[in-house]
């Protein structure tokens, strides 16, 4: 039998290299994009997580699966370029209403991912479940040739002419004339420096961002692992299930792999996806605090109840109630997300904002790491 502490890393290390790779890459996509372009940076992330998540189905043992998932982290680190290329092109005003219904997609992302688990793992196993998975990815790069290059990027480099025939070609979509004057903006040759985080004009706003964003993360993840702990212990008032079982789990050419663990039940799976419906419960109200308490009250409002709620999972509830639990914290966990996002986007000028988002993305991923742990550790 194994000793504790192989499950634990059995267990975390998919997901601990995965984020590795993603926190690795965030800062590193981040300086380039501030370099040489968003659009550049996105399909490049696109390209890479597509390649390197279909191959992940093939994966002829343990180690080639964590290190091609390690890969697919990496290559998801990129695509916070398409939330900047978004913010760079909407006006101000309407940042807040935007940027949170994007979190629909997200939703619709992950409802969509648990109900493929429920009918493929058990049937044809997971190998095609991550084949499937990777179908929309490499779907998505033929959209790249509608995507355009942030025109806020292109005048900051000196490329006007680039931005503008974007811009024009924008007002002949939307039937309107483009507006008389001149695009103008100063023209750095020094970008993407990460010493310009930590200079005396943004030290304060960055340390910040970053202990907010691993904040976040870490009861992101911890909210998701949570759920998983207690669906496969079975625990609604804190009692260990006396039914623990071996499943053993691997092709024989894989390997034996004894998994000390409750196989989800159709139940189980339900409430993953009522309580992943939470994501976007909170969604209207977040959007009204974002717009009319501004960013940093409407942050301090869910941050605040996501502690509170994360206190009431210690209550000797039923399983309607822990659900209902689960629910709230996913809604505000995913409303922390959206504000944070818009106020880390917006609080940094264009010549280093990838950057910021890359090493904000990265201390996000520092959270999530030790998530797992602690979620295995804590019982």
């Amino acid at each position: 039998m194994r000793s504790p502490g192989a499950q634990i890393l059995t267990k975390g290390s998919v997901r601990e290299m995965v984020f590795f790779g993603y926190m690795v890459f965030s800062i590193l996509f981040g300086l380039l994009a501030d370099r040489y372009g968003r659009w550049k940076i996105l399909l490049i992330s696109f390209l890479w997580g597509a390649y390197f998540s279909l191959l992940t189905s093939f994966a002829p043992s343990y180690i080639w699966f964590v290190f091609l998932r390690t890969m697919v982290g990496c290559g998801v680190s990129g695509h916070s370029q398409g939330l900047i290329i978004k913010t760079e092109f909407l006006p101000t005003k309407y940042r807040g209403y935007m940027l949170p219904l994007s979190q629909v997609f997200w939703l619709a992302g992950s409802l969509l991912i648990i109900g493929l688990a429920s009918v493929i793992i058990p049937t044809i196993g997971w190998r095609w479940l991550v084949r499937v998975a990777s179908i929309p990815g490499i779907i998505l790069i033929m959209a790249f040739k509608f995507i355009p290059e942030s025109a806020r990027f292109n005048v900051s480099t000196g490329n006007t002419p680039a931005a503008l025939a974007t811009l024009e070609h924008i007002a002949k979509m939307n039937r309107a004339v483009m507006p008389e004057g001149k695009l103008v903006e100063p023209i750095l040759e020094k970008r993407g420096k990460f010493a310009d985080l930590l200079d005396t004009k943004y030290l304060r706003t960055t340390l910040q961002i970053w202990v907010i964003w691993l904040g976040i993360s870490f009861a992101y993840y911890g909210v998701i692992l949570a759920s998983a702990e207690l669906l496969e212990r079975d625990l609604v008032c804190g009692s260990k299930s006396d039914s623990e079982v071996v499943v053993t789990q691997g092709d024989s050419e894989e390997g034996q792999s004894p998994c000390h663990c409750h196989m989800f039940a159709p139940s189980d799976y339900r409430t993953m996806i009522i309580s992943t419906v939470g994501e976007i419960a909170l969604n209207p109200l977040n959007i009204l605090g974002i717009n009319f308490l501004g960013r940093r009250l409407s942050l301090s409002i869910t941050m605040g109840c996501t502690a509170l709620f994360f206190l009431l999972l210690n209550i000797c509830t039923s399983s309607a109630g822990l659900i209902g639990f689960l629910f709230m914290l996913r809604a505000l966990v995913a409303a922390n997300f959206n504000t944070i996002y818009i106020y880390t986007a917006e609080v940094y000028p264009t010549t280093m904002r990838a950057l910021g988002m890359g090493t904000s993305g990265s201390l996000c991923r520092i959270g999530a790491m030790v998530a797992p742990f602690i979620s295995q550790q804590i019982k």
